[in-house]
């Protein structure tokens, strides 16, 4: 069973149908039981990260993110399930995350000409390949919306990076985590591959 966290802060009906377009059925769930049961579980989300980690706080379900990626079990963020993943987050204040990996999460600081937040379709590039990516071309176009983005404190986990206009980590990969910065859910057949090659580890 494919399960969805369901904290209220993602299109998680979005995601959900992401995976029925690839073949895969996901069950949305905020029990803690379901996801002890779940071979594979999704983090998404879309929002503020004090709000997040909040939510995840007041449904218990952070012992239980936390226990499922410790049993080995393939799991997924996408764009604020990426950076709830780190320690600490520095939006609207200091709040702390859940501190699976070491590292921060800070705002983009651009020149006047670029737009934050970071909206539209941008270039992935590898660092290394997890094989969330495979058959994907390097520097395939995902769809991003964000104003923040996460620094790893051990930049081998970095799985690609992308340019705005500086380069950052826009994916990581550690055994059986993985996360990324853009909306696969919105970015259309490469995106909808990435899903694929998730349900299919």
């Amino acid at each position: 069973m494919l399960a969805i966290i369901d904290y209220e802060m993602g299109n998680l009906r979005s995601v959900q149908k992401g995976f029925e377009r690839v073949g895969h059925s996901a069950t949305i769930t905020s029990d803690p039981a379901v996801l002890a049961e779940a071979d594979k579980i999704v983090l998404p989300g879309v929002g503020a990260f004090r709000d997040a980690i909040a939510a995840l706080r007041e449904r218990k379900l952070i012992e239980p993110i936390r226990k499922a990626i410790d049993a080995g079990k393939p799991f997924l963020g996408i764009c604020l399930g990426l950076q709830l993943l780190f320690d600490k987050s520095y939006e609207d204040g200091e709040y702390e995350g859940l501190g699976v990996l070491p590292g921060e999460v800070v705002r983009f600081r651009v020149p006047s000409e670029y737009k934050v937040p970071h909206m539209g379709w941008n270039q992935v590039q590898f660092c290394r390949r997890p094989p969330i990516f495979d058959g994907v071309a390097d520097r395939a176009h995902f769809y991003f919306v964000h104003s923040y983005y996460v620094v790893p404190t051990d930049a081998s986990v970095i799985a690609t990076e992308t340019e705005y206009p500086r380069l950052f980590c826009s994916s990581i990969w550690q055994d059986n985590l993985f996360a990324v910065q853009f909306h696969p859910e919105k970015s259309q057949s490469v995106g909808l591959h990435v899903l694929k090659n998730f349900a299919e580890l």
